[in-house]
């Protein structure tokens, strides 16, 4: 029969999602700010998440082991609250590629969740992409590979931009599917309750 479904690879990554509340002051401002650079490639806020760990193509197989590493980590770090205000961008600043909003609060607790995952995947094959974590929350991509001028333009817009608190409960295993995110798996955070 050839190539079975057993066979296919989904496209993962591990990420902590931001509420309610932080989704809605983002779709706000983020109305706002596509309105200055409408020809990126804008987040649509409900995929708003912080990736901790990009995993790529990952068989059924593996990406069950991952949600194994994920269900010993999760129990081991309380939840945590972060607050999303200010950002920046990544690449020139006259042309920047990513526009990305910053994650203030408790990003120490945010960096140790992180470095426990990708201890945890080490064995099933996963090298660290990072060699220290720093949270961003990703916005807008260019769609020209020079970057994107008008994106320049946001990152002075952002300066004041405070969305609130997040209060982050759980690790989350999204699949990327089509440029939406699906979660295969929730994982909460913290010592279950007896």
């Amino acid at each position: 029969m050839g190539a079975s479904s057993e066979e296919m690879s989904m496209r993962l990554f591990v990420a902590v999602t931001l509420g309610s509340s932080v989704e809605e002051a983002a779709t706000a401002a983020l109305e706002q700010l596509r309105g200055l650079a409408p020809r990126a490639r804008w987040v649509p806020p409900a995929n708003l998440h912080l990736t901790l760990n990009f995993l790529g193509e990952v068989d059924d197989e593996r990406a069950a082991r991952v949600k194994q590493v994920l269900e010993q980590v999760g129990p081991r770090h309380e939840p945590l609250v972060l607050s999303i205000q200010g950002g920046g961008s990544f690449g020139a600043q006259s042309h920047p590629r990513v526009l990305w909003a910053g994650v203030e609060g408790n990003t120490a607790a945010l960096g140790a969740l992180q470095a426990d995952v990708a201890e945890g995947l080490r064995p099933l094959g996963f090298e660290p992409e990072h060699r220290s974590y720093v949270a961003h929350l990703t916005l807008a991509r260019a769609k020209q590979p020079r970057g994107d001028r008008e994106l320049a333009g946001c990152v002075r817009a952002l300066q004041d931009a405070r969305w609130g608190e997040a209060r982050v409960d759980g690790l989350v295993l999204f699949e990327s599917l089509g440029g939406h995110y699906h979660p295969r798996a929730r994982i909460p955070l913290g010592a279950r309750a007896p």
